[in-house]
C-alpha cells in the first residue's frame, strides 16, 4: 500500500487544500492559459475544417472559395460574440447546458448537455486519431500496425496529465500550441505576401467566375453548393463553446478573462482558417493522394530545398501535435459538463466530486474510457469518426443562442437598453448555427451520422432514468425529514456533561436530519441506557458547486454546522451528553477517518455508526448512483481497530 500511495503521489502530485484561497488562485486560468488549453480544439480544426470545405467545392473552388473564407471568418466571430453573452449571463460556468436549462427549460438543457458529452468524447477520439495518423504518415508504413496502440497510450497519458490538474496539463502541452501558432501565422503571412500581386485578381476572378457560373447553372445551384461546402467545413467552429463551460475555472475577474479568451480564440481561429483557404486559392492547391491539403500548400510555399523540407516536417509535426492538444480540450471541458449535470441530478452524484488535486477525476476517467472504447470500435479510422463529429456541437450552439433570444425577448429593456440590437444579433447567430445543423444532419445522416443521433438519444434516455430515480429517492428522504423533525426543539435547562471514559456512540450524519434521527433512535432502542456520550460527525463536502465561489463555500460550512447543532440540541433536550465535530474536504471517507482518529483518542470506549440506503430492488446500478461512503469508512476504521455498525435505511 505505501508503494501504491507513493506512485500515486508521483503521478498525480500532492493533495491540495480546497479551502485555501491560494489553491483556488493556483488552479485559476488567466486568459492566455485558457486560450492555450480551451482554444486548442478550435485552432486544431483548422488542420481539417478548411480542407473539407474547399474540397467540397470541387472544380468550382476558384469561383467560390473566397466566399467560404469570408463566411468562415464571420461565423467564427458571430459565434464567439454570442458566447460572450453567455459568459456575461452565466459567470459561474456551465455554458450551453446552463443556458438551455435556465432559459429554455430542464429538458432542453438535458439535450444540450447530452450533445456536449458525446461531442467532447468524439473531440478526444478524432483529435488523437487524426494527430496519430499525421505522425505515422511521416514514418515507415511497416509501423502502421502499432498506430492503434499508440493512440490508446496517448489517451492514457492525457488522462494522467488531467488528473494532475487543468493548469498542469496545459503547461505541458503549451509548447506544441505556441509552435503551431508561430509556424502557421508565419506561413500564412509569408504565403499571402509572396502572392500579394495576385490578390486583386482573386477578387475580380471570383466575381466574374461566379457571374458566369450563375448563367450556366443558376443561382440555386451556387447557393446549394456553397451551403454544402460551408456545412462540411463546420468542424472549424467546434471548441468555441469550451470557454463558457469553464468560466468558473478562470482567474478573476472571470467575465473579463472569459471575454479576452474568446477574443484570442476567435482572432487566432479566423485568421488561421480563413488564411489557409486563401492560401489554397493563391497557390492553386490541388488534392494529392496521401497528403493533406495543408501539406500540399505548405510544400508549395516552402519549396523543395533541404531547409524547406525540414521546415515542412516541423510544421506537419506541430499540426499533428496540436491535434493531440485539441483532444485535451475534451478532458478540460467535458468533465465540467458532467459535473453541472450531476448537480441537477441528471447524472450520478459522484461526477460532481473533486479529487485531492481539485479535479473532477471521475469525469476525466469516464471520458478517457469512452474515448478508448470508440477508438477501438472505429479502429481509429478518421474518415468514419469525422462523419460522427460536429453535428452535436451545432445542436448545443443552436439551443444556447435560442436561449439568448428568449432571454432578450422576456427581459427586454430591464436587461439592457440595447436589447433590440442584441436580440437581432442573437437571432442572426441562431439562423447561422441552425442552418449548419440542419444541412449537416441531412448530409451526414445516411452516411453514418445516425450513429451520433442514436448515441446521443441513448445518453438522454439514461439521464432521464437517473433523474427519475433521484427524484423518487429525494422525495422519500424529504418526507422522512418532515416526519422525523416536525417537533421543534426547546433549549435545555441543564446540559449533561460528557464522560470520556464511558461508552460512546459516534454517529455519522449527512445532509438529511431524518436519517440521523433514525440512527439515533435505533441506537437508543437497541442499547437502552448503555451509551453515555453521543458524538456526531459531519463532513462538509467541497464539490464542484461549493468550490466555485466563496458564498457557496460559506453556505456549505453553515449548513454542516447547523446540522451538527441540531443533533447536539436534540440530545441535550433528552438529557443526553452530546458533541459535534465537523471537517471539510473533497473525500468524505478520508475526512471522517481523520475525525474518527480524534474521537478514538478522546473517547477510547466508542462504537461508530453510519447509515446506508437500502432499496427494494438493490443492484449495481443503485450502488453506483449512491455513494458507498459507509462501506469504505468501515474498512478504514477496521484497519484502526475500531468497529463501525452500518444501519440500513430502507427506501421503497
Amino acid at each position: 500500500m505505501p508503494f501504491i500511495k507513493r506512485l500515486t503521489r508521483f503521478l498525480l502530485g500532492k493533495p491540495r487544500n480546497p479551502l485555501n484561497p491560494d489553491a483556488q488562485r493556483h488552479i485559476a486560468l488567466v486568459a492566455f492559459l485558457a486560450w492555450v488549453g480551451l482554444g486548442a480544439d478550435g485552432l486544431s480544426s483548422s488542420c481539417y475544417g478548411p480542407e473539407e470545405a474547399f474540397i467540397a467545392l470541387g472544380s468550382h473552388y476558384s469561383s467560390l472559395a473566397l466566399y467560404i473564407a469570408i463566411a468562415t471568418i464571420l461565423t467564427v466571430f458571430v459565434i464567439a460574440l454570442a458566447y460572450n453573452q453567455v459568459i456575461t449571463l452565466f459567470p459561474s460556468g456551465g455554458g450551453g447546458y446552463k443556458v438551455a436549462t435556465q432559459l429554455l427549460g430542464p429538458h432542453a438543457g438535458l439535450v444540450s448537455g447530452a450533445a456536449l458529452i458525446v461531442d467532447y468524447v468524439l473531440t478526444i477520439t478524432i483529435s488523437v486519431a487524426s494527430g496519430t495518423d499525421a505522425l505515422f504518415s511521416l514514418l515507415s508504413s511497416h509501423l502502421s500496425s502499432y498506430k492503434l496502440f499508440v493512440e490508446g497510450f496517448i489517451i492514457i497519458l492525457l488522462i494522467t496529465l488531467n488528473l494532475r490538474g487543468m493548469k498542469e496539463s496545459i503547461k505541458v502541452l503549451m509548447p506544441i500550441f505556441l509552435g503551431f501558432v508561430v509556424t502557421h501565422f508565419f506561413l500564412i503571412i509569408y504565403g499571402i505576401i509572396s502572392h500579394k500581386s495576385g490578390l486583386p485578381a482573386v477578387v475580380s476572378n471570383t466575381l466574374n467566375d461566379t457571374f458566369q457560373l450563375s448563367k450556366q447553372t443558376g443561382w440555386l445551384f451556387i447557393t446549394a453548393l456553397l451551403l454544402r461546402a460551408y456545412s462540411l467545413g463546420s468542424g472549424t467552429y467546434t471548441g468555441i463553446e469550451a470557454v463558457s463551460n469553464n468560466v468558473n475555472r478562470l482567474a478573476e475577474p472571470r467575465v473579463q478573462t472569459g471575454k479576452w479568451t474568446m477574443f484570442y480564440m476567435a482572432l487566432s481561429l479566423s485568421f488561421t482558417a480563413g488564411g489557409i483557404i486563401l492560401l489554397y486559392l493563391l497557390w492553386h492547391a490541388q488534392p494529392v493522394y496521401g497528403q493533406t491539403l495543408n501539406a500540399v500548400v505548405f510544400h508549395k510555399i516552402l519549396g523543395d530545398s533541404h531547409a524547406g523540407h525540414i521546415m515542412l516536417t516541423i510544421t506537419l509535426l506541430l499540426e499533428a501535435g496540436l491535434l493531440l492538444v485539441g483532444g485535451n480540450t475534451g478532458f478540460l471541458a467535458g468533465p465540467s459538463v458532467l459535473a453541472n449535470m450531476s448537480v441537477d441530478s441528471w447524472l450520478p452524484n459522484r461526477f460532481r466530486h473533486l479529487s485531492s488535486r481539485l479535479v473532477t477525476q471521475n469525469g476525466v476517467i469516464v471520458f478517457g474510457l469512452a474515448a478508448l472504447i470508440i477508438l477501438w470500435l472505429s479502429d481509429g479510422r478518421v474518415s468514419w469518426l469525422v462523419i460522427l463529429y460536429s453535428m452535436n456541437v451545432f445542436l448545443t450552439f443552436s439551443l444556447s443562442i435560442l436561449g439568448l433570444c428568449v432571454y432578450w425577448v422576456k427581459h427586454r429593456g430591464a436587461a439592457s437598453p440595447r436589447w433590440i440590437a442584441r436580440l437581432g444579433f442573437s437571432a442572426f447567430a441562431f439562423f447561422i448555427t441552425a442552418s449548419i445543423l440542419i444541412v449537416t444532419l441531412i448530409s451526414k445522416f445516411t452516411s453514418g451520422g445516425w450513429v451520433t443521433v442514436v448515441i446521443t438519444s441513448l445518453v438522454i434516455f439514461l439521464c432521464l432514468l437517473i433523474k427519475q430515480h433521484y427524484t423518487h429517492v429525494y422525495k422519500k428522504l424529504h418526507d422522512i425529514d418532515l416526519l422525523m423533525t416536525s417537533t421543534p426543539l426547546a433549549t435545555p435547562k441543564v446540559v449533561t456533561p460528557l464522560q470520556p471514559e464511558e461508552a460512546t456512540a459516534v454517529i455519522m450524519v449527512g445532509k438529511h436530519r431524518g436519517i440521523g434521527l433514525h440512527n439515533l433512535l435505533w441506537i437508543l432502542r437497541m442499547f437502552p441506557h448503555h451509551f453515555k456520550n453521543f458524538i456526531f460527525l459531519n463532513v462538509g463536502i467541497v464539490d464542484v458547486e461549493s468550490f466555485s465561489a466563496k458564498k457557496e463555500i460559506t453556505a456549505m460550512k453553515e449548513s454542516s454546522t447547523d446540522m451538527l447543532d441540531y443533533f447536539v440540541s436534540y440530545c441535550q433536550q433528552q438529557g443526553l451528553a452530546a458533541k459535534g465535530m465537523v471537517a471539510y474536504g473533497t473525500d468524505p471517507a478520508d475526512k471522517l477517518t481523520t475525525l474518527s482518529k480524534k474521537v478514538l483518542k478522546e473517547f477510547p470506549n466508542c462504537i461508530f455508526f453510519a447509515s446506508k440506503l437500502i432499496f427494494k430492488k438493490d443492484n449495481w446500478i443503485t450502488r453506483f448512483l449512491h455513494n458507498e461512503t459507509a462501506i469504505e469508512l468501515q474498512r478504514h476504521l477496521n484497519l484502526l481497530g475500531a468497529q463501525l455498525v452500518i444501519l440500513p435505511m430502507k427506501i421503497d
